[in-house]
Formats: C-alpha cells, sequence, structure tokens
C-alpha cells in the first residue's frame, strides 16, 4: 500500500480547504486491505490524495468520553437518530488536538462542531461553556470511556465534490477497564460528499463488491473491549467485522 499511494497527484491542506461539501452525505463501507489495494490501483487517475509534511498515511489518535452509565453508546445501540458524541482528536503529525462534538438528526445529516484545545481537562472555562452549548449532558456526567488510534489516507476526485477518508491499523483501548483490540486486516471507507453529485469511488466499490456498512467506532471499539456493555443490537455487525479481522 505504501508504494501504491505514491502514485497519487498530492493535494495539500490549503487546497483541501475549498473541498465545503455544504449539503453533505456520508456513507462508510467496511473492507480489508487486500481490497483497499485494488480499490487504491482503480483510483488513481480520478483523485488526488492529501500530503501534509510529505507525508501521506497518517496516524490519529481518539480518546471519546462517554456518560457514566455509558448513555452514549446505548442511545446508538438502539438505532436512535438524535445522538450525540463528544471526543478529542489529536492529529500526530502536527500534535494539534480537538475536541469535538458530533451531533446526528433524524434525517441522517451530521454536525460537527470543535474547538481546539491543549489537554482533556473538562473543567476547565472553555470547555465546559462550549459543552454546555453544544452537548446535550451534563459535563460532570462525563468521563474518558475509549481511546483509538489509526491510519488515515484521504482523498479527493479531481472534481473537488467529496473527500474519501480510509482508516487502517485501528487499535482499541478500553480506558474503563483493560480491554484492548488490535484490528488488522480491518478497513474503514467513508464517502463524504456534496448531496448526491456524481461519485468516481461508487462504481470502483460496487466492482470489488464493497458494500455499504455501518461503523461507528466508538460503538464498535466499546463493543470489543468492554465486556459490561450490552452488545445484542450490534451482534450482527460485530460477527461481520470478525470475518473480515480473521482474514
Amino acid at each position: 500500500m505504501t508504494e501504491l499511494i505514491k502514485t497519487f497527484a498530492p493535494i495539500s491542506l490549503e487546497q483541501m480547504s475549498s473541498v465545503k461539501l455544504m449539503n453533505r452525505t456520508d456513507t462508510k463501507f467496511v473492507t480489508t486491505k487486500a481490497k483497499l489495494c485494488q480499490l487504491l490501483q482503480m483510483a488513481q487517475q480520478d483523485y488526488y490524495i492529501q500530503e501534509i509534511d510529505g507525508v501521506r498515511n497518517l496516524e490519529y489518535d481518539t480518546t471519546y468520553f462517554d456518560t457514566d452509565d455509558f448513555n452514549m453508546y446505548a442511545v446508538h445501540q438502539h438505532g436512535h437518530t438524535n445522538r450525540q458524541k463528544i471526543r478529542f482528536r489529536t492529529y500526530c503529525i502536527s500534535g494539534l488536538q480537538f475536541m469535538e462534538i458530533k451531533t446526528k438528526n433524524n434525517h441522517g445529516r451530521t454536525k460537527k462542531k470543535r474547538i481546539e484545545v491543549s489537554d482533556m481537562d473538562l473543567h476547565d472555562g472553555e470547555k465546559r461553556t462550549f459543552i454546555s452549548q453544544h452537548l446535550h449532558y451534563d459535563v460532570d456526567t462525563l468521563q474518558p470511556a475509549l481511546n483509538n488510534h489509526f491510519s488515515r489516507i484521504t482523498l479527493v476526485n479531481k472534481a473537488k465534490t467529496e473527500r474519501l477518508t480510509i482508516d487502517s491499523d485501528l487499535r482499541f483501548s478500553n480506558l474503563q477497564g483493560n480491554g484492548r483490540m488490535d484490528m488488522g486486516n480491518l478497513v474503514i471507507i467513508e464517502l463524504k460528499r456534496d448531496g448526491l453529485v456524481y461519485s468516481p469511488v461508487l462504481n470502483m466499490l460496487k466492482q470489488l463488491r464493497i458494500q455499504p456498512h455501518g461503523f461507528s467506532k466508538y460503538c464498535m471499539g466499546s463493543a470489543l473491549t468492554n465486556p459490561r456493555l450490552s452488545v445484542n443490537r450490534f451482534k450482527e455487525k460485530l460477527h461481520y467485522v470478525d470475518r473480515i479481522t480473521q482474514g
């Protein structure tokens, strides 16, 4: 894969800023590293690859918070469309860290609010104010729940109407216990496009028989590493993930 990503024309962060995606729709796909290599070979002529300081496969580190009774996990598991997540994401190449609040509404649209931070202390004034403005939970009920480390490739189509994030080498660590999971062969692809405009990659995914498949890193990571949580409604997804990670 390392050699494949060298064949793409690069796009800088500054150039990426023009990809606004004002009417964004998100679709996730779950696949393997072998199929990802096939997809990258097919996509070379239609996509740029994000490059930062000469690096094209960037490391991300994310810590998710949840309530002391894991209500955010439970709301997602029960399929509620109005749901939220709060996380701290660190871009390892730069050391920049952001606190992010994601809200998914009952129309399937996701909105993200974020601020740059220097630590994960929820009780300083700026963070408390930000949480009170955007999160439907009391800050005093929140605790660190899960850490997730992964590598990400970002592709942008040449019409600049979509982004494709490709996450691999996922590793989960439960922060309320000792559970850990290395996802090995698993690859998560997310297509973020402007409405229903033409997407070159959709035909490629179809040819490779890579089907849309929901995957929440927080929920799947929690289900795999925290034996105290109910997984009943995630069992089908967990079996599917197990088949992929076992090759």
